[in-house]
């Protein structure tokens, strides 16, 4: 797969707006976009009974009220939880939104998405097909449709299966020797690395093979400005205060 038009910002706010708010909440995409981010990144996991929701961890207790593994509760439970107190206490009873409810938000303000299919343990595939059918309905007509990223080939497996025409990016905290050829198989349009791992040979390894290349998560405006001086395509951030994206 090829995008010869890249329909992204370059600046995307991590999990809505990096730690001002709670991570992956409505509240989080909200503060996102008073700080003139256009673009954003999140993380979408299947409940016990098959609805995507936002949650990065694998279990409940760091950023909700909930305890356990995420993936066990249906979501008439996950939806009782409070997902906003842990962060501070205006945020408190802000709940999980499904992913549903962040594409709606998304598409009314003309916001971009990068979903990252971050299934729970042994679901990766299902998890992927399930989250891709659900974005290929959700974004049907739109003109620009969302990024579906992943750090487990088999999740994109799953979101190539499921919604083929969906543009699909690999994550890469560590170069393994395969990672382009594993790119290329998954018909990725994006490589998606750890900022740490981004030079000017990499970007134009990516760029060679008919990909975008994007970083996570920088926080630094002097590795910002490295980043963009050798060309890269985009960059998710938590400092959402620090960076002005409509100036990049």
């Amino acid at each position: 797969m090829t995008m010869p038009h890249w329909p992204y910002p370059r600046w995307i706010a991590h999990r809505g707006a990096g730690k001002l708010a709670p991570e992956n909440t409505l509240a989080a995409f909200r503060l996102g976009a008073s700080h003139g981010y256009r673009a954003y990144e999140c993380d979408v996991k299947l409940s016990a009974d098959g609805v995507p929701f936002l949650l990065h961890d694998s279990t409940l207790e760091r950023t909700t009220s909930g305890q356990g593994a995420a993936g066990a509760l249906d979501w008439a439970a996950l939806s009782q939880l409070d997902a906003g107190g842990w962060h501070s206490r205006g945020y408190a009873g802000e709940p999980l939104p499904t992913f549903e409810a962040i594409a709606r938000h998304c598409m009314r303000n003309g916001h971009a998405l990068n979903v990252e299919i971050k299934p729970s343990p042994g679901v990766a595939r299902m998890t992927g097909e399930a989250v891709a059918r659900a974005a290929e309905r959700l974004w049907a007509g739109q003109a620009v449709q969302p990024l579906l990223t992943s750090f487990e080939p088999p999740a994109l497996e799953g979101a190539r299966d499921g919604a083929p025409a969906l543009p699909r990016g690999l994550l890469l905290d560590e170069l393994r020797a395969t990672w382009l050829d594993e790119a290329r198989a998954l018909g990725c349009v994006a490589v998606v690395t750890n900022y740490r791992l981004m030079d000017e040979r990499r970007i134009a390894q990516i760029h060679g093979a008919g990909m975008r290349a994007l970083v996570y998560t920088v926080n630094d405006a002097d590795e910002a400005q490295r980043l963009i001086a050798i060309g890269i395509d985009g960059i998710i951030t938590d400092a959402v205060d620090r960076f002005a994206p409509a100036a990049s």
